[in-house]
């Protein structure tokens, strides 16, 4: 069976910028499946919009702005 985007339900959607990106972390269930958690980064390009790139190595600072965010995605699974 093929990806619908259509079956693809976001339920939970924060997100963490500074000046050269963004990082977001979400929840998502597919076809009222298992809610599963995303983490994606997207980086500023030259025109001031956001790309998505790998999410690869985090830093310190990273880790401790996504922490809150990830706690109130796990609660929202519930």
């Amino acid at each position: 069976m093929p990806y619908d985007s259509s079956l693809d339900e976001r339920l939970f959607s924060k997100s963490y910028e500074t000046d050269a990106e963004r990082l977001t972390v979400s929840i998502h269930s597919y076809n009222k499946g298992t809610k599963k958690l995303q983490i994606s980064r997207e980086n500023k390009g030259a025109e001031g919009d956001f790309r998505f790139a790998k999410l690869g190595r985090m830093t310190k600072e990273e880790i401790k702005a996504l922490l809150p965010l990830l706690q109130e995605a796990m609660n929202s699974m519930d």
